[in-house]
């Protein structure tokens, strides 16, 4: 089976930065061990970075959330140095979800299954699971609970239902 791992937004920022939670903190183990598990089969792994330029605050994204974070460049925007980004492809994106992540893994080599980790599942884990369901609905999408992390325990829940409906595995 091929399978590739997809890691969301595990930047330092969200996990004890600008917009850090204790449930991002209290993730990074269960991830850690995920990376890990597929790294040992040699499966892929691609890892999402939020990347915003300074001018963010001008946005709309920054209109509406007026909080500085993942300005490319800056701590905040790196990946947690606790995870490992060896062999992994690292794709930085400009909004919630990534069209061209899909796309890049629609026109590369087949994928059985892809799943799903990380930060906030109720902004961007969902909209990339939903952009991928479109992009590649034959393919299953899964996403673990027990390694993502919500804004608040319950949009956490609300997401991982709203999935559900979507035809995403939730697992965990």
């Amino acid at each position: 089976m091929k399978r590739l791992l997809i890691v969301v937004d595990m930047q330092n920022d969200f996990i004890d930065g600008s917009l850090g939670t204790a449930q991002a903190l209290g993730i990074i183990e269960n991830v850690k061990a995920k990376i890990e598990q597929y790294a040992k089969r040699g499966d892929r792994i691609i890892f999402t970075r939020d990347t915003h330029d300074e001018d963010f605050l001008q946005t709309q994204e920054g209109k509406n959330l007026p909080v500085e974070h993942c300005i490319a460049g800056t701590e905040g925007w790196q990946i947690s140095s606790k995870l490992s980004t060896q062999n992994a492809l690292v794709f930085n994106k400009k909004s919630f979800g990534s069209p061209e992540l899909a796309a890049h893994i629609k026109d590369g080599p087949d994928i059985d299954e892809i799943e799903l980790v990380g930060l906030c599942t109720d902004i961007c884990v969902i909209s990339n699971a939903l952009i991928l369901k479109a992009f590649l609905p034959e393919v299953k999408i899964t996403v673990d609970a027990k390694c993502c992390a919500g804004v608040t325990p319950e949009s956490h829940k609300n997401a991982l239902e709203a999935m559900k409906m979507c035809q995403v595995n939730v697992v965990g």
